[in-house]
């Protein structure tokens, strides 16, 4: 939105709560860029290769050409004929991630991670004493740039769903700030492919119905939700009256370990999926690996066009032996599901069973795998 407030302006009604959301701009590519300054200003493609694989993330010169994460390589090259493909560097990226996560403790304990380069942070009542979430949220992304090298976006609110919102509002390198009073006007001017969740297909689905902005949503009531959206209906029913009372949690007990990725662009194929599934088994494993989890069960889920939800499972008698182990079962888990009668908008794995051994602490990075 417009310039941030003044302090006096700022979320502080009795009982609110003050958020921040903060996301960093095209992750893999721009550290990439960093690392090698002849890219900077180059369009790049983390992932994949110029004859095979998926990009897993784009810098902004590349989306400019239409090249997104999910994307076939090939499509990816066809639209960006200079486009820069690079493996992706793990290690390097999550070191910049610790770098992040150490600059957002030093104003709050009530860090959220959701992926290497996202975050929540409460700041109602921050540990400087500072008072204003919005001089905070200016106050990272600076700290970010002169630390990292690299431009975060943020945004501030009274609850999570309006923080993530807000901070994609203005990227990249941007900030937007919705007030108490504002939540609810600022959503239902949004269109709804805005709403974390709803994909293309999801949006096309809503069209359909007559549905293309918050307001429209808000229109309908939760019975015609379910009846169109299933699981989804609740969520959207808040969303559209931008109500979230979810407390940003940092310590979340953790039962299982994984991360799932909801796609540019739904995929149909099962070679298509089978290349998105290998990029979540390396992330995840790491995850894995890093918490030293040992589980029992491996779970793929998918989501489909018709926003219904298919999981496979299976669970041994005994804890998974190393990463050619799981990615194996994830890859017959997969093989199990397919052909599927629709195509899929988000695929997620998750490992789980520790019940028999001390449950892993929460991972950097862990959760949902929006960086993508």
């Amino acid at each position: 939105m417009e310039s941030a407030p003044h302090q006096d302006e700022e979320i502080s009604a009795p009982g609110l709560r003050k958020i921040i959301h903060v996301d960093m701009d095209a992750f893999f590519a721009s550290v990439e860029q960093r690392d090698d300054p002849s890219l900077r200003g180059l369009p790049v493609a983390v992932g994949g290769s110029r004859e095979r694989g998926v990009v897993a993330a784009a810098s902004y010169e590349a989306r400019k050409f239409g090249v997104r994460s999910a994307q076939p390589s090939v499509v990816a090259a066809r639209l960006c004929p200079a486009l820069i493909f690079k493996p992706p560097r793990f290690e390097a990226y999550r070191k910049v991630s610790q770098q992040i996560r150490a600059i957002f403790r030093e104003y709050t304990p009530l860090v959220e991670p959701l992926a290497m380069d996202e975050a929540y942070l409460d700041v109602t009542q921050d540990i400087k004493g500072i008072g204003s979430a919005t001089r905070i949220a200016e106050l990272i992304r600076a700290r970010i740039k002169a630390e990292t090298g690299l431009t975060a976006s943020a945004g501030v609110s009274y609850n999570k769903f309006l923080a993530k919102i807000a901070s994609d509002q203005n990227k990249p390198d941007g900030l937007c700030v919705i007030r108490p009073g504002e939540g609810a006007d600022f959503v239902a001017a949004l269109p709804v492919r805005r709403f974390h969740g709803v994909g293309p297909r999801g949006a096309e689905k809503m069209a359909a119905l007559g549905i293309e902005t918050g307001a429209d949503l808000r229109a309908h009531d939760i019975a015609f939700l379910r009846e169109h959206f299933g699981s989804l209906a609740d969520y959207l029913y808040r969303a559209a009256r931008a109500i979230d009372l979810r407390a940003v949690k940092p310590n979340r007990p953790r039962k299982s370990l994984g991360g799932e990725r909801t796609f540019d662009r739904d995929i149909s194929t099962g070679p298509g999926l089978r290349q998105v599934l290998e990029g979540i088994i390396e992330m995840v494993w790491q995850d894995i690996e890093k918490a030293k989890a040992q589980g029992r069960t491996v779970t793929l889920k998918l989501r489909l066009s018709d926003f219904s939800i298919r999981t496979h499972a299976r669970t041994l008698d005994r804890f998974v032996e190393g990463r050619g182990e799981f990615a194996g079962i994830a890859r017959e888990l997969l093989d199990d599901l397919l052909p599927l009668p629709l195509a899929v908008r988000l695929m997620g794995l998750t490992l789980s069973g520790f019940e028999a051994a001390e449950a892993p602490p929460p991972v950097e990075g862990g959760g949902q795998m929006v960086l993508f």
